[in-house]
């Protein structure tokens, strides 16, 4: 493979992805920064937007309007602009640290690609754009929004000081039920808390599988990791956070749908969480903690199966 270094290309990132053909040059190593060339991640903060969202409009008996399409929307953007905010600042702290780790030491900063004042510089670029985003919604969506960033400054950190830092992710990355939830009906409740608590879960499953592909040398350096906690008792952790994730989401679904008087929303409400189940059982039986390409190939269609659940959860809010 063409050393990295030598072309500015992140030695993980997608094959053939848009900013490594198609972006100006000058943009490209700010929007590996971002992470533009890994799509999965934004995917990953997007996705629990759609799901809150969906499933407030499946619960209102009034369903949606057309401010719903724009929130839905504005989360695409939103999502892309915090997640890569969020990757910036996970790469301004642990700069050291990634340029100890063989799939890491080619992003911008360890490679010298992006000064750390320009880091954040570009920083406080997407947080300013995403701020313009958050304040087209109500006012309680706001203040849930600012809230985000606390857990999003925590985590970095995260893995020097526990073993579960995937948790913090967690925390960070499925806000967005809440914010979804909250932008449709300007308060929270049981349901979208159990949204969220599944969407955690979840990222538990998958960052569990992603963070495999650095168990060796996390080791060698002295990072925390569940990939490293659970090590060959990872299949039975996984089945755990399955189960736990899809008894949450059903939970989430039957207080939001269940005081309908429509059982036909509820009925497909409920097909979601049996189909994401299905999904990550496919994921445990290809899963090979050893091999890093699987790891990764199993990490990245997370995307699919969350996607799952927001179109089923979309079809209950149409009906």
């Amino acid at each position: 493979m063409t050393n990295p270094k030598n072309t500015g290309r992140v030695a993980d990132a997608t094959k053939q992805n848009w900013v490594d053909r198609f972006a100006p040059t000058a943009s490209r190593p700010y929007l590996r920064l971002s992470r533009a060339d890994r799509p999965a991640g934004t995917w990953l903060l997007l996705i629990p937007c759609w799901w809150g969202l969906a499933l407030a409009v499946a619960a209102d008996p009034m369903g949606g309007n057309l401010l719903d399409l724009w929130v839905a929307i504005a989360c695409a953007i939103g999502a892309f602009l915090m997640r890569g905010a969020g990757c910036t600042w996970n790469d301004i702290s642990d700069r050291n640290i990634d340029a100890q780790v063989a799939r890491t030491k080619s992003r911008p900063i360890p490679s010298g690609q992006v000064s750390v004042r320009k880091a954040y510089v570009w920083l406080g670029v997407q947080l300013v754009l995403a701020a313009g985003i958050l304040f087209t919604f109500n006012w309680f969506t706001i203040w849930l929004g600012v809230a985000a960033l606390i857990p999003v400054a925590i985590y970095p950190f995260a893995k020097r000081f526990t073993w579960w830092p995937q948790v913090f992710l967690g925390i960070a990355f499925n806000w967005g039920a809440l914010l979804g939830w909250a932008a449709h009906t300007g308060s929270l409740s049981l349901a979208p808390l159990f949204l969220y608590l599944s969407g955690i879960t979840w990222t538990l499953f998958y960052d569990t599988i992603y963070a495999h592909q650095d168990a060796e040398d996390d080791a060698l350096i002295g990072v925390k990791s569940t990939a490293r906690l659970f090590g060959n008792a990872t299949r039975k952790w996984l089945f755990g956070f399955e189960v736990a994730t899809v008894l949450l989401m059903g939970m989430a679904v039957l207080l939001a749908i269940l005081p309908l008087e429509n059982p036909v929303p509820l009925l497909i409400g409920l097909a979601a969480p049996w189909a994401f189940g299905l999904h990550m059982m496919w994921q445990l039986k290809k899963l090979d903690i050893n091999n890093s390409d699987t790891c990764l190939h199993l990490f990245q269609s997370n995307r699919d199966a969350g996607l799952i659940v927001a179109t089923i959860l979309a079809l209950a809010a149409v009906i």
